[in-house]
């Protein structure tokens, strides 16, 4: 039987079948014979090598574009050979930033729709007559930079003069010089050293200015109470330069709440300095009551509140009514800050309690106890600011109130009562925390806190001025976010602050950015906003501008109180 089968075998082997399909039962111990008869080559071990060592070749050169395979499966393959790493989260989360702080970054500079249209390009700052004394410009560059340092300042710029540390070096004239040492300013502080010397480069200006003339300089404000602010200033320093024998600097308050045929009035003698908020100023250009021919300074108080929040469009509409357009002083822009940007003031000693919603308006009184008047309460929403001061009246507190709900008068009121001391608490919003100056405020109370550190910061520097000591108390609970509390906890850490214990208790993923001593980077905090407590994917702030610049829509007596 097996010699059949062997003899079937052969005469299938020696048969002509060469091109024919071998059976399996030919595929045994004899199949090397088989191929041998059919004139088939084996490959051997070392031809295996070869052609592997062929088709890694071929697979490396079929990388990219030309390869026939799909660029997702190429990806796949270079991980799985090792010849792509995987990113760490760290990585990725690196990326993302720099790809968001670039988006931010390539916003339009901040020039008039008339000229963006028209592609003007400003190669060349304003050519400029204020020089420092000789000892200044001569002063080393090593000195300059010493001093700089000794004076926590930072600066950023192009032929940028030295720190001048008195009023009287800085060649303002004697009759400003005697109305500063009667207001009791004597030194600058490190921020007016520095920058007073960059911003005295002026063009000079024919004064004064005839009949319908002006203005020279143009002050934008964020709300009425600032820009009142700096016009009453303006009006203080023209006096005393009158009286001194100087021409008079004529200046126009142009804000809402106020008779337009009073500003006419000022119109009609020429003006110098225009102090206003955009929406009047706007109103005004449009109906030719105001020229900005000669003007060829502008000013923006507060800027990043408003452009930061929806308004850029009002002031790029404002800048096209100009005709030498004053943003050629910023071909050149120079950049100065004392200490880290958004840090605390250290002249303010700051208390955070957690009191439950419900209890907050209950303590008022308790912390109110704390020191003497003259006291500001901060409140996030026009309904706390109201329930507040019904609260302390009836307590028989002297307080006065201010939010973007109440008419001017009653705003007016209520500034220049509690500036004169006629009343010892302002509760207000946050209109009041930005730029707004009471002397000798002794005790912030922040009834909630705000929505970024950023408001917290510029709250509680009402506080701790001119040299001063102050307090501010703020009050946080459930209501508050994590993210915010995290950023106080970091703020206060950095200002060698008491942090209370639950602070310590929320999670906190920077900690893994802390160096040997525990202390934190501070380069490692949210490059938008400031805060420590989180990076620039999570900034609540840059998310709060994104989103209205996605509606599309301002609600302007929300963010801003009615102030424009």
């Amino acid at each position: 039987m097996a010699q059949n089968n062997n003899t079937d075998q052969e005469d299938y082997i020696y048969s002509d079948h060469s091109d024919e399909y071998v059976p399996v039962r030919f595929r045994s111990s004899e199949i090397s014979q088989v191929y041998s008869k059919l004139n088939v080559k084996l490959p051997s071990k070392r031809d295996n090598v070869h052609q592997k060592a062929q088709k890694s070749t071929e697979t490396e050169i079929l990388v990219g574009p030309t390869a026939k395979v799909s660029l997702v499966d190429q990806t796949v393959d270079l991980k799985r050979r090792q010849i792509i790493k995987e990113k760490t989260e760290q990585e990725k989360q690196l990326e993302e930033e720099m790809a968001l702080m670039e988006a931010v970054s390539k916003k339009k500079k901040l020039t008039s729709a008339s000229e963006i249209a028209q592609g003007v390009v400003y190669t060349e700052p304003m050519k400029t007559s204020w020089r420092p004394f000789k000892r200044f410009r001569n002063m080393p560059e090593s000195e300059k930079i010493s001093l700089r340092q000794k004076l926590r300042i930072i600066v950023d710029g192009e032929d940028i003069p030295p720190p001048i540390i008195s009023f009287d070096s800085m060649r303002f004239p004697k009759p400003i010089l005697k109305y500063l040492y009667e207001k009791n300013i004597t030194i600058p502080s490190p921020i007016q050293m520095q920058g007073l010397p960059i911003a005295s480069n002026q063009k000079e200006v024919k004064l004064p200015f005839e009949k319908g003339e002006g203005p020279v300089g143009i002050l934008l404000s964020p709300s009425r109470e600032l820009a009142q602010q700096t016009h009453d200033g303006i009006l203080e320093i023209s006096r005393v330069l009158k009286e001194g024998g100087y021409p008079e600097i004529r200046s126009l308050l142009c804000i809402g709440g106020i008779s337009m045929n009073e500003q006419q009035y000022t119109l009609n003698k020429g003006v110098h300095i225009v102090v206003a908020t955009p929406g009047r100023l706007q109103d005004m250009l449009q109906k030719g009551k105001l020229k900005l021919d000669n003007c060829i300074y502008m000013c923006l108080d507060e800027a990043d509140r408003m452009i930061g929040f929806g308004f850029e469009e009002d002031v790029r509409n404002i800048m096209s009514f100009f005709k030498e357009f004053a943003q050629s002083a910023l071909v050149k822009p120079i950049i100065v800050n004392v200490g880290r940007s958004g840090a605390a003031s250290l002249d303010v000693l700051q208390n955070v309690e957690y009191v439950k919603q419900e209890m907050r308006i209950v303590h008022l009184l308790d912390t109110l106890q704390k020191t003497a008047p003259p006291v500001l309460i901060f409140a996030e929403n026009k309904t706390d600011v109201d329930n507040i001061m019904e609260y302390l009246l009836l307590k028989g507190v002297e307080a006065v109130s201010i939010h973007g709900g109440k008419s001017q008068e009653e705003r007016n009121y209520a500034i220049s009562n509690f500036r004169s001391g006629n009343k010892d608490v302002l509760v207000a919003t946050d209109v009041a925390s930005k730029g707004l100056d009471f002397a000798g405020i002794k005790h912030v109370i922040n009834f909630d806190m705000p929505r970024d550190i950023e408001d917290y910061v510029h709250r509680i520097g009402r506080t701790g001025r001119s040299g001063k000591t102050g307090l501010a108390t703020t009050y946080v609970n459930t209501s508050s976010s994590d993210q915010i509390l995290l950023d106080l906890k970091h703020l206060l850490i950095e200002s060698k602050q008491n942090v209370p214990a639950f602070l310590y208790s929320i999670y906190d993923p920077s900690d893994k950015y802390r160096k040997e001593d525990d202390s934190l980077d501070t380069s490692i905090g949210c490059a938008f906003c400031g805060g420590l407590g989180h990076r620039i994917l999570d900034c609540p702030k840059l998310e709060a501008q994104r989103r209205l610049e996605r509606s599309g829509m301002r609600n302007q007596s929300e963010v801003y109180g009615n102030d424009y």
